[in-house]
């Protein structure tokens, strides 16, 4: 989807963090944004940034999990720009840091509740209003470094994760000859504010009582009390890259090289894993008459994106 111009962007969590940097870069490359969160004073601050540019935005207050107001959300997007032509599923919470085993119910139910629930009804309640209009469109979903290869203390978040990554690369073969891409954001370290609106739109019934910091895992180093932040990748900027990703419609939208290492020790784990025996052939041909079974040719497309041509705007 090379040309975004005038085209209708639907972002979820796009209030703060990563899916204002995403609706921010969409309006710089001449989108109406749909800024969609589940925290009205969120929003109510996003806002000053799209009226200072005099860029077409427009917010509305949303619960991801709440597919009734999701279908009203889709509708009122609909009502002030027209058709949607790029859903952004980046509503997420993170939950129940720590040992997998640790963890309550409660937190299992807030995180797959946002981190996946949330993905599903963006899904379908998006994906056929873009198709029926047949202007063509992408979709893109935000998992994360640790949907790919497991990050520990973190059980919960990387579960979900790998939920959206596998959910995103099969929805891309999906929609393969439809005009509609589909792409897996797979983002490292951001500067946002995660933690706090993870809190912020905790409901009540979802609460533990009593809690205490989550213990660290064996073989965690504890982080010092230091704001490393200063070197993570500014929403800003992550925005610029899931833009080139829908105009190149990549399978997986990456941001940060430092991952290279850890993405290729864990598909080397894999290989490694496959019996050392020789194939059975009969075998063999009986699976191919299962599809994309045991060879997806979706992978193939996915080439190298050269270094990002982009500058901060100047405040």
């Amino acid at each position: 989807m090379e040309n975004l111009q005038g085209k209708t962007a639907f972002i979820t969590g796009a209030a703060s963090g990563i899916g204002l940097g995403i609706a921010k870069a969409c309006a710089r490359h001449g989108m109406n944004v749909v800024i969609t969160d589940a925290r009205q004073d969120a929003l109510d601050e996003a806002i000053t940034y799209f009226k200072e540019k005099n860029y077409p935005a427009h917010t509305i207050l949303l619960d991801v999990t709440d597919r009734e107001a999701y279908v009203k959300a889709a509708d009122e997007a609909e009502e002030v720009f027209g058709n949607v032509h790029v859903l952004v599923n980046n509503a997420g919470v993170a939950a129940g840091g720590g040992p997998i085993h640790e963890a309550t119910f409660k937190d299992w139910d807030f995180i797959i509740n946002v981190n996946c629930t949330g993905v599903v009804n963006g899904i379908a309640i998006i994906v056929p209003r873009i198709l029926k209009h047949g202007e063509g469109g992408h979709v893109v979903s935000t998992s994360s470094t640790g949907g790919i290869f497991a990050v520990t203390g973190s059980g919960l978040y990387n579960a979900t994760k790998y939920f959206v990554a596998g959910l995103m690369e099969t929805l891309a073969c999906d929609l393969e000859g439809t005009g509609v891409g589909a792409s897996v954001f797979c983002p490292g370290p951001v500067a946002s504010n995660l933690g706090m609106s993870s809190q912020a739109v905790r409901p009540e019934h979802l609460k533990n009582e009593n809690t205490s910091p989550p213990r660290i895992p064996k073989g965690v180093r504890p982080q010092r009390a230091t704001d490393w932040s200063k070197h993570f990748m500014t929403p800003e900027e992550v925005g610029e890259r899931v833009v080139r990703g829908i105009k190149r419609n990549d399978l997986f939208i990456w941001t940060h090289p430092e991952f290279r290492e850890g993405i290729k020790a864990r598909n080397d784990a894999l290989l490694r894993a496959i019996p050392d025996e020789p194939i059975n052939e009969k075998r063999a041909q009986v699976l191919k008459n299962f599809g994309t079974l045991t060879y997806n040719p979706i992978y193939e497309k996915q080439t190298t994106p050269g270094p990002l041509e982009w500058k901060p705007e100047e405040e």
